[in-house]
């Protein structure tokens, strides 16, 4: 099954848990209580996207006017974004979701994972630009010299990034 037939499964299990759950908790505090906060947090979702949006907005230019690389401003400002986004969603399952990404622990961790993702689907060269040069960490094994005649080869695999030497114990 391919990508979008998993996602629209997915979106169908989502409905009917969200409808699960809504009951369950209109069941608990009363139909009017529990519309009354569903309505209250995609009022709630509709000012966040205005605000996380223009915040991102900045921290984005402001970066880029500084020389640096942007791409940590932009995971976190598409992390604050889809929080924003998950409170508009009705739901009880989805808002908690978008309010635990606006949360920043959350939100850094996930920010983290965004980049990731970002970095294994686009080019490394694309990904130094936009997330900045990566630091490989490697230890210096034993050189060796080859023999006179020999022509030396290097076995195992290619690694964008600088060595780094291992701090002096």
């Amino acid at each position: 099954m391919r990508g979008l037939g998993w996602a629209a499964i997915g979106a169908f299990l989502l409905v009917i848990a969200e409808i699960t759950v809504f009951v369950l908790v209109a069941r608990a505090i009363g139909w009017g209580l529990a519309i009354v906060i569903g309505v209250a947090t995609m009022i709630l979702g509709f000012m966040l996207v205005k605000r996380e949006g223009v915040r991102a907005w900045r921290r984005f230019r402001t970066t880029l006017a500084d020389g640096r690389p942007a791409g940590g401003e932009v995971s976190d400002g598409l992390t604050g974004l889809i929080g924003a986004l998950l409170l508009i969603v009705p739901g009880f399952i989805t808002d908690a979701a978008g309010l635990l990404l606006l949360l920043p622990p959350v939100r850094a961790l996930t920010g983290r994972q965004v980049r990731r993702v970002a970095e294994r689907r686009i080019s490394p060269a694309a990904a130094g630009d936009l997330f900045g040069p990566r630091v490989v960490r490697a230890e210096r094994g034993p050189v060796t010299t080859p023999a006179p005649g020999d022509t030396p080869s290097v076995t195992g695999d290619v690694v964008e990034g600088e060595i780094v030497d291992p701090p002096a114990r």
